[in-house]
């Protein structure tokens, strides 16, 4: 898994900067955690690992889970999502979510990009969540968008929420 994560550089030389490391550590936590979903069987409307995954539930529970960011349920929703900004292909960044049109409907299936021109989706009803080639003709034909959420400022939430939960010590 570290030869995989060095080769699509999700990890580099710790002489970058500290923010710089965060962000990808981050990411890099993002995409192990969706691997430790791969073959988790698709169920429509699924949002949970006993239930199964859609694509959207797929994406959804691996941000809320993985940097607190919550996520619309519908892909079309979180590709809406102001909070995420818009990014190019040749932008694409390992945590970034791909969008593309397969029931002929924009932002009508989400994955996870992964890095290395791989993503992980849950793709359809008799499958599992698996990790496929954006360059494939048939995802390269239907990709209709990317987005890019603020890791960085999605986990400072997440972990601000958390301190606030912690009960407060009485001396």
């Amino acid at each position: 898994m570290t030869r995989f994560l060095q080769d699509t550089g999700l990890m580099k030389n710790a002489s970058e900067n500290r923010i710089l490391n965060q962000v990808r550590d981050t990411a890099s936590d993002l995409v192990m955690s969706a691997m430790n979903f791969l073959g988790v069987p698709y169920k429509r409307g699924g949002k949970s690992l006993e239930s199964g995954f859609d694509c959207s539930g797929f994406t959804r529970h691996i941000f809320e889970m993985s940097v607190g960011l919550v996520l619309p349920h519908r892909a079309d929703e979180q590709a809406r999502l102001s909070s995420l900004i818009p990014i190019k292909q040749e932008e694409l960044k390992p945590g970034d979510l791909v969008f593309f049109n397969t029931m002929k409907r924009t932002f009508s299936h989400v994955g996870i990009y992964v890095g290395d021109g791989k993503f992980i989706h849950s793709p359809r009803v008799g499958s599992a969540v698996r990790v496929e080639d954006l360059r494939e003709a048939y995802w390269a034909k239907r990709f209709t968008g990317a987005r890019r959420a603020d890791l960085a400022a999605a986990q400072a939430s997440a972990d601000n929420r958390s301190a606030q939960a912690q009960p407060a010590v009485i001396r």
